[in-house]
């Protein structure tokens, strides 16, 4: 009976990570999926639910009535958490556009492509849903009839019909504020130092933190559904996944660039 030759000895090491199938010459390694990408996979799965459930307008009904909603003109959200935090979000974007040239500070150590790959990511993140609100029919939901509007409900994936209102509310363009950074934590999650990795879940867990926190301010207002938040922080995910998918390569195709 023949038997197949045992795996070289600086093979050994890598033995528990493969799985055996029709001898040794079929080694196939066991392929696991990042984390972060179940993460996004069970928000997508959740967020599909809340729209199928039609939870956006219970909310919406609890937070106002037909004399619309109180907290609309709140001197905290409206002045502060919105045009305040907005004005906070282009100072900070600007300066790391200025760092991605002249980096300063902490920023020295983050290679230039590294540096690169964080502008071009956050600003793809708030192009795409800059472009996504402009061309959508979507009402607010304060401009709804049941909250004094004009308005009817049309669900925002009814694409090319008109609610009767001014439209251009989805996805939610105040959370993006906080939520097109998550391009900024790709670089370090994806880092093989386990400190790095540690600084970018950090980043992570605050971009995301803060992206809802603004995003239910609006909703608190009357100025988007829960669902447009919980898009606009998917839409930003995955639009940072492929940006730091595309400068990956870019890094591969050139071995001299700085890793």
């Amino acid at each position: 009976m023949h038997l197949p030759s045992p795996l070289p000895l600086k093979d050994l090491d890598r033995f528990p990570s493969f799985v055996m199938a029709q001898g040794h010459e079929a080694l196939t390694p066991l392929r696991s999926k990042p984390l972060g990408l179940w993460l996004w996979v069970a928000c997508l799965g959740l967020t599909l639910g809340w729209d199928a459930t039609g939870a956006d307008l219970h909310v919406m009904a609890w937070l106002g009535d037909a004399q619309g909603f109180a907290l609309r003109d709140h001197w905290w959200l409206s002045t502060v958490l919105h045009e305040g935090v907005k004005r906070l979000a282009v100072v900070v974007y600007l300066a790391l556009l200025w760092m991605a040239v002249l980096p300063w500070g902490p920023w020295r150590q983050v290679p230039r492509l590294q540096r690169l790959e964080v502008v071009v990511g956050i600003t793809l993140s708030l192009l795409l849903i800059s472009s996504l609100k402009r061309i959508s029919l979507t009402s607010c939901p304060w401009e709804l009839q049941s909250f004094g509007g004009v308005a009817t409900y049309i669900s925002h994936w009814s694409w090319g019909t008109r609610d009767g209102g001014g439209g251009h509310c989805f996805p939610g363009g105040h959370a993006s504020s906080a939520m097109a950074f998550l391009a900024m934590t790709l670089p370090w999650l994806a880092s093989e130092q386990a400190q790095e990795k540690r600084k970018g879940w950090v980043w992570l867990g605050a971009i995301v933190l803060m992206g809802l926190f603004l995003g239910a301010a609006q909703t608190l207002r009357g100025a988007h559904y829960p669902s447009h938040t919980a898009w606009t922080a998917l839409i930003c995910a995955a639009t940072a996944w492929a940006n730091h998918q595309v400068f990956q390569r870019l890094q591969q195709s050139n071995p001299r660039l700085p890793a």
